[in-house]
């Protein structure tokens, strides 16, 4: 019988024996080789605006192809797609098989008919299923196509390598401003800031983050939060989105009044802050 394997993708570092799958429910051990549970197994498929990524400064007006699969290496209890995100293959009723090469293709046909910019790799955490990403993004970039990458940055550096030569532009969750607050959703402080960091260095990068009150609402967090993203670059944008109940959460929507507020701060160190969901 095949020995345990280290999925080595995420800061979870789940020790594996031949047949379990991780935290994130889809990734198993394999015959000793950790991979994905589902490659090419799609849960969504739309066409959406750009914006709704959100991207804001990349290819403004455009449309682009958006596709997700199941699973996540994170426990939000506020998640807005727990739905796909928070289960694993025994709890998807639907899904459409689709290979890199067909997603290629569906995706050069609607930019001749739809304007559609390329593909983008959202609604769960593309990254637990690298390898899918890896592939299509390659195809799609030598089709002439761009790839955006929709992620809470959650993933290690080796795992980031690899995908980031084929990515244009990413939307990037910075969920929280602590080590504490990345605790509870069960995720790395200092891995999701390395992965900025690194991003930033050859994509288009915009961050989004969501504010729940009681968790991240703090306006002295947001101070600390801009300056940081300011020290990487002060043009990289940040959408401060309204938290509504969703999922495990029941708190009341965020205050519209704090949001103002906290937009403010942010826009002190920099240039581009959107609201989103005011």
């Amino acid at each position: 019988m095949s020995e345990t394997s280290l999925c080595q993708v995420c800061p979870n570092g789940c020790c594996l024996s031949p047949g379990q799958t991780g935290l994130c429910k889809a990734r198993y051990n394999k015959d000793g080789h950790i991979i994905p549970v589902g490659f090419g197994m799609l849960t969504a498929i739309a066409l959406d605006p750009i914006e709704k990524k959100p991207l804001s400064n990349f290819m403004p007006g455009r449309h682009i192809l958006s596709v997700g699969g199941f699973g996540c290496n994170m426990r939000c209890s506020f998640c807005q797609n727990h739905d796909i995100s928070q289960i694993g293959i025994a709890g998807i009723s639907r899904y459409e098989r689709v290979s890199p090469g067909e997603l290629c293709d569906l995706a050069m046909r609607l930019s001749l008919s739809d304007d559609n910019a390329g593909v983008a790799y959202t609604y769960n955490e593309p990254l637990i299923s690298y390898e899918y990403v890896l592939e299509s993004a390659k195809l799609i970039k030598s089709a002439g196509l761009a790839n955006v990458l929709v992620t809470n940055g959650n993933i290690n550096q080796t795992i980031l390598s690899e995908v980031l030569p084929y990515i244009d532009a990413m939307n990037i969750d910075l969920k929280v401003f602590s080590e504490e607050g990345y605790r509870k959703l069960g995720g790395n402080f200092e891995t999701v800031k390395a992965f900025i960091r690194m991003a930033a260095t050859t994509a288009h990068i915009e961050l989004t983050t969501l504010i729940v009150p009681g968790l991240n609402d703090s306006e002295d967090e947001m101070e600390e939060e801009a300056f940081w993203i300011g020290s990487i670059d002060p043009e990289i944008p940040l959408h401060i989105t309204r938290y509504f109940p969703q999922f495990r959460m029941t708190a009341p929507p965020t205050d519209i009044q704090l949001m103002h507020r906290l937009r403010s701060i942010a826009a002190s160190h920099l240039k581009y802050v959107y609201l989103g969901n005011v």
